[in-house]
């Protein structure tokens, strides 16, 4: 292991063990002028965990990863990738919705 990739496999260490697949957990690390960018790609059922209630999850593990970089004289920015196919049907079902309730609002005001 070596001192850079320190970041890399503590991030991907913290995300398998939140994950309900690992296997699906897959970490891409590049530097540039800017500092180190962390791509994070999980199953699409586990974005959920990653993310978790309200962006915690994540911003707890982008807090950890800029301790390290400080540590380590780097910054270090975390991007997690939305998966295939977007968001989850259940944020398109609630769009529907609105649009139903839109929909049903326009048709009382033309009576």
């Amino acid at each position: 292991m070596t001192k850079n990739a320190v970041d890399q496999e503590f991030l991907e260490f913290v995300v398998k063990s939140i994950v309900s697949n690992p296997d699906g957990v897959k970490v891409d690390r590049s530097v540039d002028e800017m500092g180190v960018l962390l791509t994070l790609k999980v199953s699409p059922e586990d974005m959920g965990q990653v993310i978790g209630r309200q962006g915690a999850t994540a911003k707890a593990i982008r807090t950890i990863l800029r301790v390290i970089g400080l540590k380590n004289s780097a910054r270090i920015n975390l991007k997690i990738e939305e998966p295939e196919g977007g968001r989850a049907p259940r944020v398109e079902k609630e769009a529907s919705k609105e649009a139903k309730n839109v929909d049903e609002v326009v048709d009382e005001l033309k009576l």
